[in-house]
């Protein structure tokens, strides 16, 4: 099966709702730098990968949903078999807003899991496989009404998830590696202390391991290189700020850790492909 693509009903570049299903057999990793203003549901058809989510990596497997928040930094990378199967879906606050109106905080819950993943027990594994494939066959066959199937598979989704969370304990996701927990420590560190001078050299010292092996080991366990990294946590935040405040850009600039108004104009522009200035009318 190729890329399946729903669209909906667009606003712009950010769909209010969008399905794709993504079927590979050859090595993928993800190449972009990745957080967006809506929220994402990954649900693993088939295969295994490796997720990286906000401050720690997860080893994700056959029937695992993945909840990742608006602005949330992600990626995924290869395990083992380079094969998989996964589903993602796209949605906006509009969206879940206008399907469940005061409902809508309850199905929003599995966002606010502090671990990302739902790993659901086998009977209602099966009923949320079936759902996800009954979503494939209607956007790939497209019989007539077809359009009115993905906002209800969506609800039934959340709220299966929402429930399961409010009578489960979710089950624990332990850290593969001590160094994956100990890289884990790192990213926190960094996304506390991202407005002050941050250097690989310094961390290392910090966390008593060597420049070379924590370079290697942030690129394998995260997918960012421990620059790349700063640098979009400072970005994500300065969105944040030019968003949600009326701080003058000067001052967002250096609230972030750049002590150099120029680079920061630049850098925000490289990762957004506006200006700090024009973001924030974007917001308005």
């Amino acid at each position: 099966m190729k890329n399946i693509p729903l669209d909906i009903c667009s606003f712009g570049a950010t769909p209010e709702l969008y399905v794709e299903y993504v079927k590979r057999a050859a090595p993928f990793t993800m190449e972009d730098d990745h957080y967006h203003d809506y929220y994402e549901i990954y649900y693993m058809l088939a295969g295994q990968r490796i997720y990286f989510i906000r401050d720690r990596s997860y080893s994700i497997e056959q029937g695992d949903l993945v909840f990742i928040h608006k602005h949330e930094l992600h990626k995924t990378m290869q395990t083992g078999d380079s094969a998989h199967e996964r589903l993602i879906i796209h949605f906006d606050d509009a969206t879940i807003n206008r399907l469940a109106g005061k409902h809508a905080d309850l199905l929003l819950m599995p966002f606010r899991h502090a671990s990302h993943i739902i790993r659901l027990p086998r009977q209602e594994q099966l009923a949320a496989d079936q759902l996800m494939r009954r979503l494939l066959a209607e956007i790939g066959q497209r019989p007539e009404g077809y359009e009115l199937f993905p906002p209800q598979a969506l609800t039934e989704l959340l709220l299966t998830a929402a429930r399961y969370m409010q009578q489960h304990e979710p089950v624990p996701l332990h850290h593969a590696t001590p160094m994956h927990a100990k890289i884990s420590e790192v990213i926190r560190y960094i996304n506390a202390h991202f407005a002050e001078p941050l250097r690989l050299g310094g961390l290392a010292d910090h966390f008593f391991i060597s420049p070379y092996y924590l370079s290697r080991m942030f690129k394998e366990m995260t997918g960012f290189t421990f620059s790349d990294y700063v640098i979009l946590t400072r970005m994500k935040e300065a969105q944040r700020l030019l968003r949600d405040s009326e701080i003058s850009i000067t001052d967002i600039a250096a609230a972030v850790g750049f002590d150099n108004f120029s680079h920061f104009g630049k850098t925000f522009k490289k990762i957004t492909r506006v200006s700090p200035r024009e973001y924030r009318k974007l917001y308005l």
